[in-house]
């Protein structure tokens, strides 16, 4: 009988750890979401002969020559965003699904759900935007892209960012209340969203825009991190 009771909690193991409905592992989407939205940065710098992708905050001669000069960069820049768009949908649903199957019923799985693809959205039209921006015909005319800049940084930042902070919210807040995730580790995760939200004050402060690159790559490192820590299945204890 015993025997029997080892084997059969063998094949459950097994069948637990070979789930067809898993979903990809969310660690992996999160590299491949991360890798290539800094590819984007990286080769369109490179494109550029090493000049950076300007602010929206620069002088409209410095935001025109770029856009002009280097349309081939930005076509680059603007495809990988889109491209990475795609990978961060994917976490958000596997993500929400893991936690669903973890036994969380707070409203932490929906907003994690709802935060990941917002934020997708809001990248992916930020990339299209920004492919705009690399047509030789809009380049010419100074006004447009002016507007088309504030345009893709809106989506592309502040909006972006904002939503990502509830993506990692909604993972972080079951993963302490459950004991799914270290617990240094998901209070870590909620001052990440909160520097996120923050992020917001972008939209008032120009000065704020300091926040955006802290909260996202602070954020892109803690979902990498979730990813893989986020446990498959709830360890039950037996007293």
């Amino acid at each position: 009988m015993t025997a029997n009771a080892a084997t059969a909690a063998t094949a459950t193991e097994t069948r637990s750890r070979r789930d067809p409905q898993a979903g990809p592992p969310p660690g992996v989407l999160a590299v491949v979401f991360t890798a290539l939205f800094l590819a984007g940065l990286v080769l369109s710098t490179l494109l550029a002969g090493g000049d950076p992708f300007p602010s929206p905050f620069d002088s409209t001669d410095t935001v025109t020559s770029y856009f002009r000069d280097h349309t081939g960069a930005v076509r680059i820049s603007g495809a990988l965003q889109f491209a990475a768009s795609v990978p961060l949908a994917i976490y958000a649903a596997t993500v929400s699904a893991r936690l669903h199957k973890l036994g969380v019923r707070a409203p932490g799985a929906t907003i994690a759900l709802a935060g990941g693809v917002l934020a997708s959205a809001f990248l992916a039209c930020s990339g299209l935007v920004t492919w705009v921006l690399s047509r030789p015909e809009v380049a010419a005319h100074a006004d447009l892209v002016r507007a088309l800049q504030y345009l893709a940084f809106g989506l592309g930042g502040p909006a972006h960012v904002v939503l990502l902070g509830l993506l990692i919210a909604g993972i972080a807040v079951p993963g302490l209340l459950a004991g799914l995730l270290p617990r240094a580790f998901a209070v870590a995760g909620l001052t990440v969203a909160a520097v996120a939200e923050l992020s917001t004050l972008v939209l008032l402060v120009d000065g704020a825009a300091l926040l955006l690159p802290v909260a996202r790559f602070a954020g892109l490192l803690w979902l990498i991190a979730a990813g893989f820590l986020l446990p498959r299945r709830r360890v039950r204890t037996e007293g």
